[in-house]
């Protein structure tokens, strides 16, 4: 019995060194606004959001930095992401375009899937490269909400 107080202080104490604080890269080009943003799906605008693979661009004042592009993954599932390249500082052509169901940076022609986000085109130099900054987006009935 007595061995066994040893090995639990020992254990204890090899968990809480073992266990790592978040190490997660923050984007140096894009600053992580608060915002908050209804869709009623019922709307003429968000009707595409309806139907799987069907991106729509909201470029609302106060939604995100260059806007919001928002897509319908499937089950029920909705993916918004910022519609400013997350490669370069906001300029005048770091706001993505659509293209089917990626968006493209008319800067460096950077592709990117608005499935996941990722940079589907990423240089293959050794630099960091960022895939698209994500919102938070909750489904209840007809309504989005796309938070951050």
């Amino acid at each position: 019995m007595k061995a066994y107080r040893f090995l639990i202080p020992f254990f204890t104490l090899a968990l809480f060194t073992t266990c790592s604080r978040d190490t997660a890269i923050r984007n140096p080009y894009l600053t992580e606004l608060g915002f908050r943003y209804t869709i009623d799906l019922n709307l003429p605008q968000f009707v595409l959001l309806n139907t799987i693979g069907n991106p729509v661009y909201i470029g609302s004042a106060g939604v995100g930095i260059r806007g919001v592009f928002v897509m319908n993954t499937g089950f029920d599932q909705f993916m918004a992401f910022e519609a400013s390249c997350p490669n370069h500082a906001p300029n005048s052509c770091s706001t993505l375009k659509l293209d089917g169901q990626n968006a493209v940076c008319d800067c460096e022609g950077y592709t990117y899937s608005l499935f996941t986000g990722q940079l589907l085109n990423r240089p293959e130099d050794g630099k960091n490269y960022y895939d698209m900054l994500y919102y938070q987006t909750l489904r209840s009935g007809a309504t989005i909400v796309i938070s951050n």
